[in-house]
Formats: structure tokens, C-alpha cells, sequence
């Protein structure tokens, strides 16, 4: 059972590195992109946060994230995404787990001065089959969040970096608990086709979790660098790793991702 549970937590939790941000697009304007992910895991995190239990564990992740500026201070959002994961015991034949989720939301400016930006953000992610090895498969249940956004741009010698910060509170239905992510991003304008990126995605589970599903907390690193290719595509490259954690998967993978602007 516990195999199970960290096996749903680790698809469901993980964060595209899609980067909008607190950032709306502008009316008319649109965002598309489409991100792949491979990762895996030998270890897992125990309820004390050390990495002592062995594992099985990989996993395919797609997903395409869009955005679209209905004016210039309401952004509409699109995110469906497909996982493949499979995992067990080492030397074990284990689970195969497979699973389609859509999210939609709205973003809106609230404020907008020489100290940055703050948007509001409202979204919905709809339950995925992802506990395939159980009864209680669609319990994982559907997803409701309230997200605050915060950016601002900064000047570093000759170039322009930005910061982004990100609280949310998500609401689940069904066993899985509610669940607090904190997702931070610092950005860099290398060159005016160039950015690079340093990203942190984090979850804290409440304590209202639902037996298999206990408390556990998820943080991912991740470094990558995007780079302008063709008229408005650009690609995305990276690389991130969990270097902690509490019931959940000491992860680490690649990831690669095709921009479009319209």
C-alpha cells in the first residue's frame, strides 16, 4: 500500500516548469507549452525524512500548458496532462499506472507597480486513475486551488533577472489530503534569445489524509535553460532532482519543452 501511495504522490504533485508566472499575457495574446518529462527513483523518503527505503520507481510525463489573454489583466488557463509510471519493490515485476488529467483556471492582475506584480489565480484539475493497483482509484479525487503570485524584474550588472513566488492552497476531494505548494523561480536574461532558470517546487500535505495516504512533503530543484530557436518557438532543457523530502520519492529526471507565442 504505502509502494502505491508514493507512486500517486509523485505524479500528482509534480509541477510543470512551464513559466508564466505572476506575469498575465497581454489581451489577444496566447502561450503554449508543451513539456516532457522522464524520471526515476531508486529510494524513497521515510516519515522521519531520510532516503532508506529502496524502490522501483519511473515515470513519463506529458503536459501542454496554455494560456491566453482574455484582456490584459485576466488570463485564461489551459493544462491537460498523461503520466506512465511504474513502480515496486527492486526485483519485483510492480505496478503500472497510466492516467489522463485536464486543468483549467483564470488568472487576474490585482496589482501592477515599480515593486512588482500580484495576480490571483483560481483553478480546477480534474481526478486521475492514478492508483491503478487499488480499489479506491478515483478517490485521489478532483482539484480545487487558490493561488497568490508575486513578480518582480531586476537589474544584475548589464542584464535583467526576475523573481516569482507562488503560494497556493489546493483543496482535494477524496482521501488524498489538501495540500499547501510553494513554488519559487529566479530567472535570467543571458543573452536577448537566452534564459535561464532556477526553480523550486514544494508540497506540504495537511493532516486530514486518508489511510493508505499519510502527511508527506515533496521538494524538487530544478536548473534549466530556455533558448529562442524560430520566429516565436523557443526550447526548454533541464534537469531536477528532489534533495528532500517526508513519504515521498527522492526523484530525479530530465525534462524538455517546445514554447510557442501567438
Amino acid at each position: 500500500m504505502r509502494s502505491v501511495f508514493i507512486a500517486a504522490i509523485a505524479i500528482l504533485t509534480f509541477q510543470t516548469a512551464a513559466f508564466a508566472g505572476a506575469w498575465t499575457e497581454p489581451e489577444g495574446h496566447a502561450q503554449v507549452i508543451s513539456t516532457f518529462f522522464i524520471s526515476d527513483a531508486s529510494r524513497s523518503y521515510d516519515d522521519k525524512g531520510n532516503a532508506d527505503i529502496p524502490i522501483s520507481y519511473t515515470k513519463i510525463l506529458g503536459q501542454t500548458y496554455g494560456a491566453y489573454g482574455l484582456f490584459d489583466d485576466v488570463t485564461l488557463l489551459f493544462d491537460p496532462e498523461y503520466a506512465i509510471a511504474h513502480e515496486g519493490a527492486p526485483g519485483t515485476i510492480g505496478t503500472r499506472a497510466s492516467a489522463l488529467a485536464i486543468g483549467a483556471g483564470v488568472q487576474g492582475r490585482v496589482l501592477d507597480s515599480e515593486y512588482g506584480i500580484v495576480s490571483l489565480e483560481g483553478y480546477f484539475k480534474s481526478a486521475g486513475a492514478f492508483d491503478t493497483s487499488v480499489t479506491y482509484n478515483h478517490q485521489a479525487g478532483q482539484q480545487y486551488e487558490l493561488r497568490a503570485l508575486y513578480g518582480a524584474n531586476f537589474p544584475i550588472f548589464d542584464k535583467t533577472g526576475f523573481v516569482d513566488l507562488e503560494v497556493a492552497e489546493r483543496w482535494v476531494a477524496g482521501a488524498r489530503p489538501n495540500e499547501t505548494p510553494i513554488d519559487l523561480t529566479v530567472g535570467l536574461h543571458v543573452t536577448q534569445g537566452l534564459m535561464v532558470l532556477a526553480q523550486s517546487f514544494n508540497i506540504i500535505s495537511g493532516s486530514d489524509a486518508e489511510l493508505p495516504y499519510v502527511y508527506y512533503r515533496s521538494h524538487k530543484v530544478e536548473l534549466s535553460a530556455v533558448q529562442h530557436i524560430w520566429h516565436r518557438y523557443s526550447f526548454q532543457l533541464g534537469a531536477f532532482v528532489s534533495p528532500a523530502g517526508q513519504n515521498s520519492l527522492k526523484e530525479q529526471g530530465i525534462t524538455a519543452a517546445l514554447w510557442y507565442d501567438f
